[in-house]
């Protein structure tokens, strides 16, 4: 599995990556400095080092912070087209987290502009052969650049890099996703993201497992009036510390569709007040890894011997829909297997503060005895993965494993389970068929019924601009547990890119796709971005 380690290398790569030219008004020498230490050496210097690993004379004073992963950093390159390098670099420049970002810099380069970074950014990406650090260097028009080491160590602390993968990604998604053309004219007599004609009851149930020490499962069904006894049930297994309203209005939804949808909630594992102060490797006990997939097998086992729920429920064919460490859930019991030996690899080599969220829940497991496992539970015979924590535990192909049909959600501005390591990657290792539903602009949360969202960690777009996502995600998810049912093909058109584009807006661009195009997959396959 590839390891994400920023440190100083990826600081002083990022830094000198941010820093391009014209090659008429070329820079020649950098000055080093950290704290009372300062030394200007050639550029020319630096890119021996990178290449060769040898310290010049000039270079040999600051050895100590020189090491593999600084050249790692200097020598990594980002491949981006320069036919559409100006609007991804744009588009990134002028996020909020952009404009931190640029502040950052500057704070590691002192005496560079926020005009002449912006500059530099757009002119490095423009040149073909990817953006290199060394070769951005040579570009900036000054004839010294001077780097402050103690800042671009500090800035690398602060780097949550598979965020700005993602970040760097949402533009090309966008672009290389588009269907050309007007989209299909979906104007029909059924709007699948509207609600059904079908009426439908809650039911409330607190269950506990005996067997794992009474753990309580409260769970809501919504039992649909008139289901087909042929469509799969939806189990619907919320997030982290996540309630089960979290996706209470997809359960609605779909119950006034004709079908049959069971929400759990998983067991609070940790108080809320102790989030700023708890190990974060420890934030999930290792065993939720494992007790979460069960705790729904438990509620399908018990449901199906509820008397009042005898004969309503098909339990036999299930598709499991999950957000965030749901969507986990969904995929670990869809047949994909469990690599705790690649976990402990990730976990003991990275650094926690270059760590996602996502990558804290799951290194949480490194302490599983297991170097494989395989949960699969041959009830299942979908999978709905919104948002979903995918990026280390299943390692490198344990996707691959899936036995069924996969719809994918990913969020580009999603700082919690970032899109490039999260959710693209393991998209890359699922067999067909599969969908990937791709959200520019959206977060972790905007999936979300926006009446239920509490107190974030992040930043979160969960408001009204998001019901444009909302609806694709309700007529999409429609339209997939539809596919295992009589009326496959009437619901197949709201399965398709097109209909997905119809339902975009300017502020959150949607796209559907099946595969990621040539462009994208050279990125996911590069060892790094900076």
């Amino acid at each position: 599995m590839k390891k994400n380690r920023v440190g100083f290398g990826g600081a002083i790569a990022l830094v000198l990556s941010l820093l391009g030219a014209t090659p008429s008004q070329a820079a020649e020498q950098v000055t080093l400095r950290f704290g009372p230490f300062e030394q200007t050496v050639k550029i020319s210097e630096i890119e021996t080092y990178a290449k060769t690993g040898e310290l010049s004379p000039n270079l040999q004073l600051f050895g100590v912070f020189l090491t593999p992963e600084v050249r790692k950093g200097l020598n990594a390159k980002l491949a981006i087209d320069p036919k559409t390098s100006g609007a991804v670099v744009g588009k990134l420049l002028q996020s909020p987290a952009g404009q931190q970002l640029m502040t950052n810099v500057q704070s590691a380069a002192p005496g560079l502009t926020p005009e002449l970074l912006q500059a530099g950014v757009s002119l490095a990406a423009q040149q073909i052969g990817g953006l290199n650090a060394i070769g951005v260097a040579k570009a900036i028009p000054t004839q010294t650049i001077t780097i402050d080491l103690s800042q671009a160590v500090a800035l690398g602390s602060k780097i949550n890099l598979s965020y700005w993968k993602s970040q760097a990604l949402g533009t090309l998604l966008e672009k290389s996703l588009v269907v050309e053309g007007s989209p299909v004219n979906f104007n029909s007599a059924i709007d699948p993201t509207a609600p059904g004609p079908i009426a439908y009851s809650k039911l409330s149930y607190i269950l506990a497992d005996r067997a794992r020490n009474d753990r309580p499962l409260p769970v809501d069904v919504f039992l649909s009036s008139k289901p087909s006894p042929q469509t799969p049930t939806v189990v619907i297994s919320p997030g982290f510390e996540a309630s089960r309203n979290f996706l209470g209005y997809l359960g609605q939804h779909l119950a006034s569709h004709g079908i049959n949808v069971i929400v759990v909630e998983h067991p609070t594992v940790i108080p809320m007040f102790r989030l700023t102060s708890v190990d974060l490797e420890k934030l999930l006990p290792a065993q939720e890894l494992l007790d979460r997939p069960k705790d729904l097998q438990f509620v399908m086992n018990e449901l199906g011997q509820e008397s009042m729920l005898k004969g309503k429920l098909n339990l036999n064919q299930v598709v499991i829909a999950g957000h965030s460490m749901g969507g986990y859930d969904a995929l670990a019991l869809a047949g994909g297997e469990l690599n705790f030996d690649e976990l402990r690899q990730f976990c003991n080599r990275s650094r926690m503060i270059s760590r996602s969220p996502a990558d804290w829940l799951q290194c949480s497991g490194k302490t599983i005895k297991e170097r494989i496992l395989n949960l699969r539970d041959n009830r299942v015979v979908g999978v709905i993965a919104l948002n979903p924590v995918a990026g280390r535990i299943f390692g490198s192909s344990g996707l691959s494993q899936v036995k069924t049909p996969v719809l994918m959600l990913t969020s580009t501005d999603d700082g919690l389970t970032p899109t490039f390591d999260q959710q693209l990657q393991p998209f890359m290792q699922l067999p067909q068929p599969k969908y990937l539903l791709t959200a520019i602009a959206a977060t972790h949360l905007s999936v979300s019924d926006r009446l239920n969202v509490g107190q974030t960690l992040v930043k979160e777009r969960t408001g009204q601009e998001m019901e444009p996502l909302r609806a694709a995600v309700r007529g999409t998810t429609l339209a997939f547990v539809k596919q295992f049912t009589a009326e496959a093909q009437t619901y197949r058109p709201y399965l398709t890119p097109a209909y997905v584009q119809s339902r975009s807006t300017p502020e959150i661009p949607l796209r559907l796709s099946s595969d990621l195009p040539p462009s994208i997959t050279r990125l996911l396959n590069m060892a790094g971005m900076f």
